[in-house]
C-alpha cells in the first residue's frame, strides 16, 4: 500500500495478488491490469518517437506495443499504395492527421508506365473522409486524383491546411477551386510538375479563395498549372497574406505582374517567377512605357534564398535577379535555356548556394563558374535541352572534373551528358566522399569511357568503394558484370538503384540482389537480365517496396515461379495487343512490389497479376 499527494489529489493505490492494480485517484475508484499500466507508459513515450523506422520497429516489439504505436500514430507514410488497403489502414490507425501516399513507381516520370495503369486516390479519399475527420495535410505523388477527390477533401475535413500534389493528374481547375472555396484553414497549397486537365470552361479557381480579410496562407505553387489565372485576384491574394513564404507563379504572369507581387510580399523566402518575359502588348500600345525597376523591387526581397521559374525567359532580364543572389541557397535554372554567357556574370554572385539545378545550356564552362563559386555546394541536378543520342554534348566529364574538385562538400548529383570518363568518375568519389546520391545518366546505348574505350566499370566502382554514405545510384554507359560484382560487394547502404542499357548477363543482377542487403527499389530497363537473374533475389523480394523490369529478358514463366513461390508478393506484367509477338516468350514489363492484401481489384486490361 502506498499513497502519493502529487498531482494536486490523494492517490491510494495497492497491488492484489492477481497482479491487478486498484486504488483511489479524488476519491474515484479504479482498477488497472500490468498490461493497461505498460500501454499507458509505451504510449507517453512514443509520442517522442517521430521517425517512421523507429516506429514501425517498435510496432513489431508485441501486441501492447503493436496497438500503442497506433493509438499514438499522427503521422502516416504509405510509399505505394497498392501495399496496403484503405479499410485495413483506417481499422488500425484512429488519430491521423497528416498523410502522406505514393501511387505510380518512377519510372512512370519516363512514359515507360501506361497512363491508365492505375494508383486511383478515389477509394483512399473516401476512406478517409470517414475516418480521420480530423485530417489537416495531405501529400500525395504520382497519383490520379479527380477533380471529384479534391470536393471530398474539401468537404470533409474541418480543420485542413495543407495539400501537396506532386506529378499528379486527372483535377483541373474546378477542384483547385472547391479547395480553395470551402477549406478557410489553408495553409499550404502545392501543385509541382502535374499535368493538371485543360477544359474550355476554365474555372476562376485563385477568386475562390475568401475574398476578406487576412488568409493563412503559407505556401502556393502553381507553376505547372498552365490556364490563365485572374491576376488582380492574384494580386488580392497576395496583399490579404501577410504570412506568404512560398509564391510559385505559372508561365501566364508576366515579369512585370510579377513586380508587382513581390512589392506585395517583400516578405518571401521562396519565389517561383513564372515567365520572365514582358507582355509585349502593353509595351507596343504604350511606346513611352517605362517599365519598372525589377532589381531595385528584388533588392527589397531581402528574405528569398529559394528562387526557380523561368519557364520561358527573355535573356536581358535574367541579370535583374542578381541583387537576389547573394542571399541565394537555392537556384533552380531547369526550365531557362540560358548558355554560359547570360549564366556566368549571374552565378559568380551565389556563394551561399547549396542547392542547383538546371539545363545543359549552361555548358562545361558554366559548370566550372559553379564550382568556382559555390563551395557550399550540396545538391547538383543537370538536364539535357535534347535528349537526342549524340557523339558529343555541351557538358561532359571536364564539368563533372570541375564540381568535383570545387564543390567538395557535394551531398547528391543527377547529371545527364554524352560522354564521360572513368578518370572524372574516379575523381568525383574521391573529392566528394559524402556522396549520398549519385546518378549519372550518360545519354544513348552502352557508351564506354570517351577516352580508353574501357567499360565504365571502373568508376561507378570506385563511386561504391569511396562514397560509404551512397544510398540512391544510377548507373549508365557500358558496363560488364564486373560492375555489378562491385555494387553488390561494396553499396550496403544503396537503397534505390536504377540500371538501364547495360550489363553482360544474370550474374550481374545477381550480384546485386544478393549483395546489396539494404535494397529497397529496384528500377531495371533494355538489359540482359533474365529468370536466373530474377529468381536470385527471392530472399530479398518480400524485404523491398518494389521491382521494376522492362525489356528485359524474363519471361512468363519464370515470373510465374516468383508469384508461386512468394504468394504475398504482387506481380505484375504488363502486355499491350500489338505487342503479342513482337518479343516472344519475353515479358515486356515486371512489375512487383509486396503487398498486405490481395490482388487490386482496379488492374486496366493489359495488366496481368500472376
Amino acid at each position: 500500500m502506498s499513497e502519493d499527494n502529487s498531482g494536486g489529489g490523494k492517490v491510494r493505490n495497492s497491488v492484489s495478488g492477481a497482479g491487478t492494480i486498484t486504488g483511489t485517484v479524488a476519491g474515484e475508484y479504479f482498477t488497472a491490469y500490468p498490461d493497461q499500466v505498460l500501454e499507458n507508459v509505451i504510449e507517453n513515450v512514443l509520442v517522442f518517437l517521430t521517425s517512421r523506422r523507429d516506429r514501425s520497429a517498435v510496432s513489431l516489439v508485441c501486441k501492447s506495443w503493436y496497438r500503442a504505436e497506433a493509438h499514438t500514430r499522427s503521422d502516416l507514410f504509405i510509399g505505394n499504395c497498392y501495399a496496403i488497403a484503405p479499410k485495413r489502414v483506417t481499422d488500425r490507425f484512429k488519430r491521423i492527421r497528416s498523410i502522406a501516399l505514393k501511387g505510380k513507381p518512377r519510372f512512370a516520370d519516363f512514359s515507360l508506365l501506361p497512363v491508365d495503369w492505375g494508383a486511383y486516390f478515389t477509394p483512399w479519399a473516401h476512406a478517409m473522409a470517414n475516418a480521420y475527420r480530423a485530417l489537416e495535410k495531405i501529400y500525395l505523388k504520382r497519383m490520379l486524383v479527380t477533380d471529384d477527390d479534391l470536393a471530398v477533401i474539401a468537404h470533409s475535413f474541418v480543420n485542413f491546411k495543407e495539400i501537396v500534389l506532386v506529378c499528379c493528374e486527372g483535377f483541373g481547375t474546378t477542384g483547385l477551386a472547391l479547395v480553395a472555396s470551402h477549406c478557410r484553414n489553408l495553409r499550404v497549397l502545392e501543385l509541382i510538375e502535374d499535368d493538371v486537365s485543360v477544359s474550355v470552361d476554365e474555372v476562376d479557381w485563385i477568386s475562390c479563395f475568401p475574398a476578406e480579410g487576412t488568409t493563412n496562407l503559407e505556401s502556393l505553387c502553381f507553376d505547372c498549372v498552365e490556364a490563365e489565372v485572374n491576376f488582380d485576384a492574384l494580386e488580392r491574394l497576395v496583399a490579404r497574406s501577410p504570412l506568404l513564404k512560398k509564391l510559385k507563379l505559372n508561365t501566364p504572369v508576366s515579369i512585370q505582374e510579377l513586380y508587382k507581387l513581390i512589392v506585395r510580399a517583400p516578405q518571401l523566402t521562396h519565389l517561383g517567377t513564372g515567365s520572365f518575359n514582358p507582355l509585349v502588348e502593353i509595351n507596343q500600345q504604350q511606346g513611352d512605357h517605362q517599365e519598372p525597376d525589377y532589381a531595385a523591387a528584388f533588392a527589397a526581397c531581402k528574405s528569398i534564398v529559394c528562387l526557380s521559374g523561368f519557364r520561358e525567359i527573355a535573356p536581358e532580364y535574367f541579370p535583374t535577379i542578381v541583387p537576389l543572389c547573394g542571399n541565394l541557397t537555392s537556384l533552380n535554372l531547369s526550365f531557362a535555356n540560358v548558355n554560359a554567357e547570360q549564366f556566368k556574370p549571374v552565378i559568380r554572385h551565389c556563394h551561399k548556394l547549396q542547392v542547383f539545378w538546371a539545363f545543359d545550356t549552361i555548358c562545361d564552362e558554366g559548370l566550372q563558374a559553379v564550382a568556382d563559386t559555390c563551395k557550399d555546394l550540396r545538391e547538383l541536378r543537370i538536364f539535357p535541352v535534347d535528349a537526342q543520342e549524340y557523339d558529343e554534348g555541351p557538358v561532359s566529364e571536364v564539368g563533372l572534373l570541375a564540381i568535383s574538385l570545387g564543390c567538395r562538400k557535394l551531398q547528391s548529383i543527377l547529371y545527364f551528358c554524352q560522354q564521360m570518363t572513368n578518370a572524372a568518375v574516379i575523381a568525383m568519389s574521391k573529392n566528394c566522399p559524402d556522396l549520398v546520391v549519385f546518378r549519372l545518366c550518360i545519354i544513348g546505348r552502352y557508351r564506354p569511357d570517351r577516352v580508353t574505350g574501357e567499360p565504365m566499370d571502373e568508376g561507378f566502382g570506385a563511386i561504391v568503394k569511396n562514397c560509404t554514405k551512397l544510398t540512391r545510384l544510377a548507373v549508365s554507359g557500358m558496363l560488364t558484370d564486373r560492375a555489378f560484382s562491385y555494387i553488390g560487394q561494396y553499396g550496403k547502404l544503396v537503397r534505390t538503384l536504377s540500371v538501364a542499357f547495360n550489363g553482360d548477363s544474370d550474374n550481374g543482377l545477381k550480384y546485386v540482389l544478393e549483395g546489396c542487403t539494404n535494397l529497397q527499389k529496384l528500377e531495371i530497363r533494355d538489359c540482359p537480365f533474365g529468370d536466373s537473374g530474377l529468381q536470385s533475389g527471392l530472399h530479398r523480394f518480400y524485404d523491398m517496396r518494389f521491382v521494376w523490369m522492362s525489356s528485359c529478358r524474363v519471361t512468363r514463366q519464370g515470373c510465374l515461379e516468383v508469384a508461386r513461390r512468394l504468394p504475398k508478393l504482387r506481380v505484375e506484367v504488363f502486355r499491350r495487343d500489338e505487342e503479342e509477338g513482337e518479343r516472344g516468350d519475353f515479358v515486356e514489363t515486371l512489375y512487383m512490389y509486396r503487398s498486405l492484401d490481395g490482388p487490386r481489384p482496379d488492374a486496366p486490361q493489359f495488366v496481368e497479376i500472376l
